[in-house]
């Protein structure tokens, strides 16, 4: 479903500094991959890459047979809108939105008809534990809460591909272990596939396969 090949990325002008280098992958439909690493090693920098945020200076990236160089700032953005969920560590809800108004966003950008997209909003806001916050706003909840609210909005629109980056990163131990759960059992619920980032050995272990990105590029972990 995604191939990845030789993609490298630098930052810095004349005095650039080589972030990653000539990393490929493939992911299968219906497979969640981890990604491990050192701090400062390109984990993020590979998610934005994927993510179409940011292009990468060699390589390419194709998505279920579109390649995501071949495709012009709008075209990226609408197939970024239309096929890929991201949940960011810091969470990024737009704090003026209910917690339904968040996450209603990608349906109403993806001009999702009204009757359906009620449906599938109820729907996410179940499966996350959150149809009684239906009308809070994000200041009224807690870590774990908010962590939720940006799942749901990232897998609302049913999306080909997620993307989450530390998603465990802010939260206590019991909470992160149902945010984990709940994340596996959605990408496999939706057919579709994971990619997440984390420096957590609990988060990694989740994942049908785990990968160490280096200075050398991705490579299978060593179990301990």
């Amino acid at each position: 479903m995604l191939a990845i090949r030789g993609i490298s990325k630098s930052y810095g002008g004349t005095r650039s500094r080589e972030v990653l280098r000539s990393v490929s992958l493939d992911v299968q439909r219906g497979e969640y991959v981890a990604i491990v690493g050192e701090s400062g090693v390109g984990k993020s920098t590979l998610l934005n890459l994927i993510a179409g945020l940011d292009p990468p200076d060699t390589g390419s990236i194709v998505l279920e047979g579109t390649d995501l160089l071949a495709l012009d700032d709008a075209a990226r953005t609408l197939l970024r809108r239309a096929s890929i969920g991201f949940v960011f560590q810091a969470f990024h809800l737009l704090p003026h939105l209910t917690v339904a108004q968040n996450v209603a966003l990608p349906l109403a950008l993806n001009g999702v008809e009204a009757a359906q997209a009620r449906t599938r909003l109820a729907e996410m806001l179940a499966a996350v534990g959150l149809a009684a916050a239906a009308d809070a706003y994000p200041r009224e909840l807690s870590g774990g809460e908010m962590q939720r609210v940006a799942i749901a909005r990232a897998l609302v629109h049913r999306p080909l591909l997620l993307l989450a980056d530390e998603p465990t990163g802010n939260l206590d131990a019991d909470t992160a272990k149902q945010v984990l759960a709940l994340l596996r059992k959605q990408v496999k619920h939706q057919s579709g596939a994971g990619i997440l980032v984390t420096h957590s050995a609990l988060a990694a272990a989740s994942t049908d396969r785990v990968l160490t990105l280096t200075a050398d590029g991705l490579r299978p972990a060593v179990s301990a």
